[in-house]
């Protein structure tokens, strides 16, 4: 019996991340981490020099760090496509658990990818009328060919 949450056959999907995106947020952590240590350190001479910034200033970007690296592990973490055996599974980013969207391998007649791997097109029909544009901009760049390969192959593959 599997339990609520848990994959009952994780080797048969492939999970892609928005890794992409949280590169950024753990830079904006690491440099409002700096500004923080930066004002506490100078806080501790105020006695020399009243001017300086009081030690509750370096508040404002701990809190901001501490956001920022929670957001970088959530969008590091959670998933932004899944592809399995059933069809693909997009998540949202926010409230991703009811806004997640499956597109079952049945409704795709035909997927593509642009040249430079950012965007990903499933084609609900031949006449390419019908369809949907994802963003592969979340997705690590080392990633996208492995996900454009599954997503292509296995639409070839369907049609055989």
């Amino acid at each position: 019996m599997a339990m609520a949450g848990k994959v009952q056959s994780p080797e048969k999907e492939l999970r892609f991340t928005r890794a992409g995106q949280a590169t950024l947020f753990w830079l904006l952590s690491a440099m409002c981490t700096a500004m923080a240590v930066t004002l506490v350190a100078t806080s501790l001479y105020r006695n020399v020099n009243p001017e300086l910034p009081h030690l509750a200033w370096a508040m404002l970007p701990a809190v901001l760090a501490g956001f920022a690296a929670w957001l970088a592990v959530r969008l590091t973490r959670h998933a932004y496509l899944i592809l399995s055996p059933l069809g693909i599974e997009i998540f949202p980013f926010f409230r991703p658990m009811t806004g997640m969207q499956l597109v079952v391998w049945q409704e795709v007649d035909t997927a593509e990818v642009n040249t430079t791997l950012t965007r990903l097109t499933l084609h609900r029909d031949a006449e390419k009328t019908s369809g949907i544009h994802l963003s592969l901009r979340p997705i690590r760049k080392d990633r996208r060919e492995l996900l454009a390969k599954a997503v292509i192959g296995r639409t070839q593959s369907g049609r055989s």
